[in-house]
Parts: structure tokens; C-alpha cells; sequence
């Protein structure tokens, strides 16, 4: 479970997911934290969203599934993962060990499937709650039709609240018409925070040979040039639901995290950033904790959200 200790910059999610530093980091970057934490504290941050987890085992797309893109980098690993029950023998003890805050990251195939994953899990200690994935766009055919639709968004979520009382953040696409209608539908259902930005749909071309990079030949777009995409998606959501913000979406470095906050974040998730400095999540949080805990500082509640437009 996570280590709660009382901090300048600690910020508290509601229903039991109170995190000593607003900095988490992003699911799919961190694996299931045993590689990370060899290179850096992990106890030093506020917690990690794990790699998503679903019923059955999966292999994921096949390579080529990654490829580099300017300031940034597109995926098409598919939600490759080891089922949920090899994450309980295998991954779930370590990252009880951990010190920090831990929130598993959910996928399935339909209602069912999620419910199942939850509801198995529901029953284990050491998990802090679930960042329900309706949101993966390199996926055919499964989580993002429903991130795309408030109706289907408002059942899975309804489902899911009946199954669990820990904290239920649900992950936006911004692959959508409207972010906020999707946000408030996960509001009015029960989730208690929503995470935004999941990857932009992009591609990229190897144009002498007429071939697409990835063998999915699309992909999720992510890293640094889709951070102006993804502050405005949080400061747009952010005036319209009432439960936390949890922001991603191109950070890489401490100024940028405090962007999202003054868009209206109450915490941020660093992802693409974790492959190039495997320190990123520390060094931020430690510089958030400088920051807020200086004499005269704003508190967190005054800082979030204090962007002036006018």
C-alpha cells in the first residue's frame, strides 16, 4: 500500500488514494516496477500506475511496434501483458514492497471482463486503486469504443462501482468530439478522478519504401509534442466535472508538471519521458516538495487551477 507520510505537495485523490507527491508515473512506461527500480527511488514519488493488466494473458500486436517520431515517439504494443493471474504470483508482491502508492491499470474485452479483473483483485492487499483503461487507441475493436462513447463510458463505470470501493480513476482518449463529455459521464457514474491524455492516434511512413513504421500501421502518439494537446484537454475538463484530474501527456520536466497543475490538474503522470531519464519521477517530485514547502509557498489547493485568462 502506499506510504502516506505527510508532505508539502501531498495530495489526496479521495476514496483512500492520498499520494505523498502529486508526481505518478504513466502506465505502460513502468512496467510492473522491477526494472525502474534499480534506477531510481520509486518511494520518492507519489506512485506508479502499473502496465495494464487483463483476464486472459496477451502477446500484443507484432513488431515493428514502436517507432521514434519528432519530440516524441509512437506505440502499437497492444496492451501486451502477462493476465491477471501471473500479476498476482509474479508482479503483486513486489510492488507491495515498493513504498509508494500503486494503482493497477485495467483493460478487457467488454463490461464483463473488466468486472472480473477488479472484482478478483478487489479482494488482494497492497493496491491503492484502478486507472480503468477505455482509452487505448492501438487496439482494434476493444477499450476504445467505449472511451469514445459517454453511454457506453457511463455503464462500464456504473458496473465497476458496484464491484469496488477502492478509488476508480478512469483514463480519456483525446480522440474524441467532446473530452468533457466523456469526463462528466464518468463523473455521474461514480469514478473518483480521470486521467488525461491517453496517446494521440498518429502514424509514420517510410516514404522510399512506401511502408508504414509500425506494422499496425497507426499507433498511439506520445512524448513531448503533444503536450499543448493535452494542457488544453486538462484545462477543459477541469471546468467541467468536480473530481480530481489526474494530467499526462508530454511532460518532461518540473516547469511542465506545474503547467498541468495551473491548468487545473490535482496530479500528473510522467510516461515517454521514463525511457529517456529513468530518474524523471524523482527529480520532479523532489522539486515539487522544494517548491511547495518553501516559506511563503502557495498550498497545493491554492496553486491548482490558478490559471489566469482574463
Amino acid at each position: 500500500m502506499g506510504n502516506n507520510t505527510a508532505t508539502a505537495a501531498a495530495v489526496d485523490l479521495g476514496r483512500g488514494l492520498r499520494l505523498k507527491s502529486p508526481v505518478l508515473l504513466a502506465s505502460g512506461t513502468v512496467s510492473y516496477g522491477e526494472e525502474l527500480s534499480r534506477l531510481t527511488d520509486l518511494s520518492k514519488i507519489g506512485g506508479i500506475v502499473t502496465k495494464a493488466i487483463s483476464l486472459e494473458p496477451r502477446a500484443g500486436n507484432p513488431p515493428q511496434r514502436i517507432a521514434e517520431t519528432p519530440s516524441g515517439m509512437i506505440n502499437a504494443i497492444g496492451l501486451a501483458n502477462v493476465g491477471i493471474e501471473r500479476f498476482i504470483s509474479e508482479k503483486l508482491p513486489f510492488l507491495r514492497t515498493l513504498g509508494t502508492s500503486v494503482v493497477v491499470n485495467i483493460a478487457g474485452r467488454s463490461i464483463d471482463e473488466y468486472a472480473e479483473v477488479v472484482s478478483r483483485l478487489d479482494a488482494l492487499e497492497g493496491l491503492d486503486g484502478y486507472e480503468i483503461n477505455l482509452s487505448c487507441p492501438n487496439v482494434k475493436g476493444e477499450c476504445m469504443i467505449m472511451g469514445v462513447s459517454p453511454d457506453a463510458t457511463r455503464e462500464i463505470v456504473t458496473e465497476l462501482r458496484t464491484v469496488t470501493k477502492r478509488h476508480l480513476m478512469v483514463k480519456l482518449t483525446p480522440n474524441v468530439t467532446s473530452i468533457s463529455a466523456i469526463a462528466l459521464a464518468a463523473e455521474s457514474a461514480g469514478a473518483d478522478s480521470v486521467s488525461l491524455i491517453n496517446t494521440l492516434v498518429g502514424m509514420a511512413i517510410d516514404w522510399k519504401n512506401r511502408r508504414p513504421l509500425l506494422r499496425n500501421v497507426t499507433g498511439g502518439l506520445s512524448g513531448p509534442a503533444i503536450k499543448p494537446v493535452a494542457l488544453a484537454k486538462v484545462w477543459e475538463v477541469a471546468g467541467a466535472v468536480s473530481i480530481p484530474i489526474v494530467g499526462m501527456g508530454g511532460i518532461a520536466s518540473f516547469d511542465d508538471a506545474m503547467e498541468f497543475l495551473v491548468a487545473g490538474a490535482s496530479a500528473v503522470q510522467i510516461g515517454t519521458m521514463n525511457f529517456v531519464e529513468p530518474d524523471i519521477g524523482e527529480r520532479v517530485a523532489t522539486r515539487m516538495e522544494e517548491f511547495f514547502g518553501a516559506p511563503g509557498a502557495p498550498s497545493m489547493q491554492e496553486f491548482r487551477k490558478s490559471l489566469v485568462t482574463g
